[in-house]
């Protein structure tokens, strides 16, 4: 468990969702970082669900896996993504998995007769879940999820109010995040729905420390003043949480605004001066590239963003490391469908196929793969993307009539991706792929070992097919290099084409290893080849974009 030194900071969210309390808590655990401190994160998901898993990407966005095979909340991506803790199941519990360990106490037994109840049976579990991640850091950084009033976080609340009881208030902080809204019609910024959040949030016994005001312009000392006459809280605790440009400036814009001086402060921690240069070099690149790639992302769930988060932001990387600013094109695969590739891909400096599940938009995407060969521009599979490459091959360069996925096509007459041989006797879904980080050997004199400058590496994995390697002599003549085994070489995890400028497929997925000061050598390539592609193609007059964030 926690040891005395521990400090909590626990961050809420009111008045609407979607606010970015992950963002938030990610940048002040990079605040604290650059002062010295180890910091850890803690996702408390109120949703009954045991995992994201089973969830629909509408329904939650992506879900982001660790190394030790946990499928949790996106934002444990950013949470990676800005601080150097590594995020594991420990970092990331939901109201299902609590419910779920409660209730095997009670029929083992262990709670003696008596009656389980929320207090204290419930909020006990939470406590020890939020204890057991805190230990071995000076600082641990709970987010609790949802928006304060919703019935199921009441829970999660008790519990964050109770360790102040337990560890002492002067070693918690409350930051509550909530939204100063301006309103054209009358011309002014409106404090009320922080009023109403805060009241919510003191009702349930948490008075917040510091306010973290989402808002589109800075506030000015007006506005924070009566912001904290109203709140109850000290005046240079009111923190401007202005939009930006990009995400990686928030831990710059609350620096600037005093928050990591406020919280060292609060909690009564000394640390050295923030060292920010990193963050700084990162956003100086992003607003003064050298020059622009455009990269075509073809998949199903284009509609919302938050469905390919790490992704999205691997690309961003990629794009710091070879100074350059990524446009994004993402395209619906059903799109290609009923238009065509010409007309969608014709301006592409590199085409990306990202993972996903079921058929729909499946034709498509081999579409678009055959377009990327055929035109020799930068291709980049992932997951599904890499299996979705070999049918395309196994179609059109093998002539395997109708090659498909036995995911898509149970009577195919080449299944050249099927069923993983361990998840054949498993029926339940939720937890059940091949998760988490897997060994992978690369072959010599491959651009996958050129990439990445060695033999051993190890990523994340989420899926149950794989590459049938009843074909792999055949694709072998045909042209396709397997340049990433599994040591026992029992699975590809890497193909690549021979005589084709840059055409990569993994089964892996690096996205959730890149970060923005070291982008992933996989997307950090992918880019500089988009960048070749373009210098080699004359430039066509270009359509309107889609920004990444």
């Amino acid at each position: 468990m926690a040891s005395v030194k521990n400090k909590f900071i626990f961050v809420t969210g009111g008045v609407v969702s979607s606010l970015g309390k992950g963002l938030a808590a990610a940048s002040i655990g990079a605040l604290l970082e650059s002062r010295g401190l180890k910091v850890t994160m803690l996702k408390m998901d109120p949703y009954i669900n045991v995992d994201p898993g089973t969830m629909s990407p509408f329904q939650h966005g992506e879900v982001f896996v660790t190394d030790d095979g946990a499928e949790t909340d996106l934002d444990l991506g950013h949470y990676e993504r800005y601080v150097s803790t590594p995020m594991g199941r420990k970092n990331n519990c939901t109201t299902g998995q609590i419910y779920e360990t409660v209730i095997a106490k009670e029929r083992r037994g262990d709670y003696l007769g008596g009656t389980v109840q929320v207090i204290p049976h419930i909020t006990d579990e939470i406590k020890q879940r939020i204890l057991a991640a805190a230990e071995g850091y000076d600082i641990a950084i709970g987010e609790v999820g949802g928006t304060v009033g919703d019935i199921e976080g009441l829970p999660f609340l008790e519990a964050v109010r109770q360790i102040a009881w337990d560890w002492g208030r002067e070693n918690v902080l409350y930051v509550h995040l909530t939204l100063v809204p301006y309103i054209t019609g009358g011309g002014e910024l409106k404090t009320k729905p922080t009023q109403h959040s805060v009241k919510e949030l003191t009702g349930l016994g948490i008075q917040p420390d510091i306010l973290l005001c989402r808002t589109d312009r800075f506030l000015d000392k007006k506005i924070k003043t009566k912001i904290a006459h109203f709140c109850n809280v000290a005046e240079n605790a009111v923190i401007t949480a202005k939009d930006v440009e990009w995400i990686y400036e928030v831990p710059l814009v609350f620096h600037e605004e005093g928050l990591d001086e406020r919280i060292v402060e609060k909690l009564n921690i000394w640390t050295g001066a923030p060292h920010l240069e990193n963050w700084q070099k990162v956003i100086q690149v992003l607003k003064n590239p050298k020059d622009s790639v455009r990269i075509a992302v073809v998949g199903k769930y284009m509609s919302l963003k938050e469905s390919y988060k790490s992704l999205l932001e691997a690309l961003v990387h990629g794009g710091i490391a070879n100074e350059v600013r990524v446009e994004l094109d993402c395209i619906e695969a059903e799109k290609i469908e009923q238009e065509g590739t010409d007309t969608l891909l014709r301006q592409a400096d590199g085409i990306l196929i990202p993972g996903g599940f079921g058929d729909r938009g499946s034709e498509g995407k081999i579409a678009a793969i055959r377009y990327a060969r055929e035109n020799r521009v930068p291709f980049f599979g992932i997951c599904l993307g890499m299996q979705m490459a070999v049918v395309e091959f196994a179609r059109n360069v093998c002539g395997l009539q109708d090659a498909n996925s036995s995911e898509f096509d149970l009577q195919t007459p080449h299944p050249v991706i099927h069923l993983m041989a361990e998840q054949k006797a498993i029926d339940s879904k939720g937890g059940t792929m091949r998760l988490g980080g897997y060994p992978c050997v690369l072959q010599n004199e491959t651009l996958a070992a050129k990439l990445y400058g060695r033999e051993k590496i190890a990523e994340r994995h989420r899926h149950r097919y794989e590459f049938n390697n009843a074909y792999r002599v055949e694709f072998s003549a045909k042209g396709m290099v397997f340049s990433g085994l599994s040591p026992d070489s029992n699975l590809v995890e890497i193909m690549e084409l021979k005589g084709h400028p840059w055409f990569l497929g993994c089964q892996f997925h690096p996205e959730f290893k890149s970060r923005p000061m070291a982008s992933h050598p996989l997307f950090r390539g992918f880019i500089e080849a988009a960048i070749e592609n373009r210098k080699a193609v004359p430039e066509l007059p270009r359509m309107k974009i889609v920004r990444t964030q």
